[in-house]
């Protein structure tokens, strides 16, 4: 494909695109040969334009009576498993995702404080008294997945949740390095979690980015330093 070529089809996606986003969900565009002609291009680059917008779940392209070219919006999983087969290409390592990870948490605990929610705070009153509970890695594992989840309700940034997840997802299809923080059978993640969760609770986000800075960020800055 010649590069004039290629700048036609970016183009034209880029135009057709914008027409899918000033639209409602589901709506009809066009047909093949009236958007060919609207947009003044031949129907093999409409068809090649159409295959990318599909590809990012924007388009849907009916056929037979009352068919045509439909906008519609790629939903959450799909954005989803596209980040992630982004970040498996690239590649990412398994230490830049622990890395993203630990950053994403600090800026979504912060947020967390400042949830007036109180069934939410309940709850997460009440996870904070199951952490003495937590023997095991296992355990250990389960209650931080649920602490994410509920650190996403009290948050609701969907942008933010989306990239946490994605990181999130790389990591775990990694052997996770075991931090120095479960060398005590886990009594120091323990108390930092612990901590974390009364900032939260306190509602006071300058302590609770004070301390998941240093009961989080700076346990994975001293493992990554020590990778290196």
């Amino acid at each position: 494909m010649t590069r004039t070529k290629t700048s036609l089809i970016t183009r034209t996606t880029a135009v057709l695109r914008e027409r899918i986003y000033a639209v409602p969900e589901g709506q009809r565009i066009g047909s093949l040969h009236d958007l060919a002609r609207t947009l003044e291009v031949g129907i093999v680059t409409l068809q090649q334009v159409a295959r990318v917008l599909e590809h990012e779940g924007l388009l849907e392209v009916r056929r037979g009576p009352g068919g045509g070219y439909y906008g519609v919006r790629p939903d959450a999983s799909a954005l989803e498993r596209g980040l992630h087969a982004y970040m498996r290409m690239n590649p990412a390592s398994y230490d830049e995702a622990l890395d993203m990870t630990s950053l994403l948490f600090n800026e979504l605990a912060t947020a967390a404080a400042r949830c007036s929610d109180a069934g939410l705070r309940s709850r997460l009153a009440a996870l904070g008294e199951r952490l003495s509970a937590c023997r095991t890695m296992a355990d250990c594992g389960a209650f931080e997945t649920e602490f994410q989840e509920l650190l996403f309700q009290m948050v609701r940034r969907p942008l933010f949740e989306m990239l946490t997840r994605v990181t999130l997802q790389y990591s775990t299809a990694h052997a996770a390095p075991r931090l120095t923080v479960f060398e005590d059978d886990g009594r120091a993640w323990k108390e930092g979690r612990a901590r974390i969760i009364a900032a939260i609770l306190a509602n006071d986000p300058q302590l609770t980015r004070f301390e998941a800075n240093r009961q989080n960020r700076a346990v994975i800055l001293a493992h990554l330093e020590g990778q290196e």
